[in-house]
């Protein structure tokens, strides 16, 4: 949960600093407001100034073809910061010291929630009957959560809950007369006969079973191989909900984390748990996976054919990857644990009304059929071209442009497959969608998501470290697993109590 792993101590700065200039107003501007009663005929050209985060290859430069054409579209004139993602939260801290927000942005969620209430973010509910496209294509559970009742002070930005999925290899499982595991122990014993059997027929026992990624966040590693183990174990998503009706978070699940641990800690001393687990990072083990050292890892659905199998069948021709549910626990449990984000695109509350109508104007087309297959596919016969009713054809422009910047790092619908293009093959757009589904089947959800704590902000990230680093400890077998008591007591004495208190605290204001 982002709250407990995301949230830093500049949120908290940021917050101090907007206490000050939050009640400010621009005398110059006469027309500010939620826009109410103002109508956008859309034919005055209108400057939109955007921001937004930018990864690996940055964003478009001003003239790209994509801005050229979504201006002449809805007669605007806009203009894109992309902010490379590192450097957001400092931008946002420099914003905040000026009270001087762009028109539209997007707003990570520990700010989301500190700063509502401030003067800052439009309360886009009374507007939203004027544009059926977001209420059609925006859940109504999703513009609820994470803000007071009755308003909406953003519009979700879509991070998919369940998008990672287990992959195993099938050609392996035949080899060595292997059924897909369904069990926990049927898991383990697979991992051990991968580790152990030489399923890739060198002659040489350099096959791994399984692996575990450690987050520096103090997690058991965001969307990594274990992540999809712990809920067999009863494990919670972060935070779940006691017999009392009261949140409990993960670190302090006694039984469970030691029945959990137990397993990983036979796993590491057996050899069926990959040694190099206590120093791997985030998609260590979709390495080993891609390099034919593993047979089971995590895998991004959206990137399978793109990124994960092609070094794998340079490796191996004949490998094949199926996908494989998490195994059932003892008690018959098992999941994905879901991600659930309160990342919000805000229009400033202070801009002229005219201009807030069409930011959202803006928004809702591009979530129309037509304005959703414009920032997706680009421009006909610029970035792709219609070879018939069913098949198209992508074009170098595409590659070139990444004409699907604005919906990959701005907004988008809540649609799993919108990383999915008309151009690309049926088959592998159907073994995707399957992924998807079966994901959504077994997601499960953080009791507390959306809820914020102050000492959590300050003291979360901390203390999660330190524990996670016990739990590695026991696991690799250097510490014994009495030490797993001592980690809860240390995290609930270092400022955990004061964060379930806080969190209960919150939970009772909006349960």
């Amino acid at each position: 949960m982002k709250t407990m792993t995301a949230l830093t101590l500049t949120a908290a700065l940021l917050a101090s600093a907007l206490a000050g200039c939050a009640n400010t107003s621009d005398p110059g501007k006469s027309k500010e407001g939620n826009g109410k009663g103002t109508a956008d005929d859309s034919n005055e050209k209108i400057t939109i100034n955007l921001m937004t985060r930018s990864y690996a290859g940055g964003g478009w430069a001003p003239n790209h073809p994509m801005i050229e054409e979504i201006n002449k579209r809805l007669n605007i004139d806009l203009k894109v910061e992309w902010v490379p993602s590192a450097n957001y939260q400092e931008k946002l801290n420099v914003l905040a010291a000026s009270n001087n927000f762009p028109d539209v942005f997007y707003v990570p969620n520990a700010e989301y929630v500190k700063w509502q209430g401030k003067n800052i973010f439009m309360d886009v509910l009374p507007e939203l009957g004027k544009y059926p496209n977001i209420t059609k294509y925006i859940p109504e559970d999703a513009l609820k959560q994470f803000n007071p009742k009755g308003k909406y002070y953003g519009i979700p930005f879509y991070y998919q809950e369940a998008r990672d999925s287990l992959a195993i290899r099938k050609d392996w499982l035949d080899k060595l007369g292997l059924k897909m595991p369904e069990t926990i122990d049927e898991f383990y014993e697979v991992a051990k006969a991968f580790a152990m059997k030489d399923p890739d027929g060198n002659g040489k026992q350099d096959t791994v079973g399984f692996s575990l990624e450690v987050s520096p966040n103090g997690k058991f590693g965001f969307g990594g191989t274990a992540n999809f183990l712990t809920a067999s174990f009863g494990l919670a998503n972060n935070w779940t909900l006691d017999a009392n009706g009261k949140l409990t978070p993960m670190q302090t699940q006694s039984k469970e984390l030691k029945d959990f641990i137990g397993f990983m800690r036979k796993a590491y001393a057996e050899g069926v748990l990959d040694k190099d687990s206590p120093i791997l990072k985030s998609r260590d083990s979709l390495n080993k996976l891609e390099a034919g050292k593993s047979g089971i890892a995590y895998v991004n659905p959206q990137q399978l054919y793109t990124e994960t199998l092609p070094p794998l069948l340079k490796t191996d021709p004949k490998a094949e990857l199926a996908q494989l549910m998490p195994p059932k626990g003892p008690d018959g449990k098992s999941g994905i644990p879901a991600t659930t984000s309160g990342d919000r695109i805000a229009i400033n509350a202070k801009i002229d009304a005219k201009k807030q109508q069409r930011i959202l104007k803006l928004m809702d087309y591009m979530l129309s059929d037509e304005g959703y297959d414009f920032v997706k596919h680009g421009i006909e016969g610029v970035h792709y071209k219609k070879i018939s009713d069913t098949k198209y054809e992508q074009l170098e422009a595409s590659v070139k442009d990444r004409q699907f910047l604005l919906l990959g790092w701005f907004f988008k619908r809540y649609d799993p497959m919108f990383l999915i293009y008309k151009w690309m093959d049926p088959k592998e757009v159907d073994t995707i969608k399957t992924y998807f589904d079966n994901n959504e089947k077994v997601k499960v959800k953080d009791a507390a998501a959306g809820l914020v704590s102050d000492t959590a902000i300050k003291l979360g990230t901390n203390i999660d470290k330190k524990w996670m680093d016990t739990m590695v400890k026991v696991i690799a077998g250097q510490e014994p697993m009495d030490a797993i008591d001592k980690a809860i007591a240390d995290w609930k004495a270092g400022g955990g109590d004061k964060i379930i208190q806080e969190m209960n605290e919150e939970y009772q204001k909006v349960k």
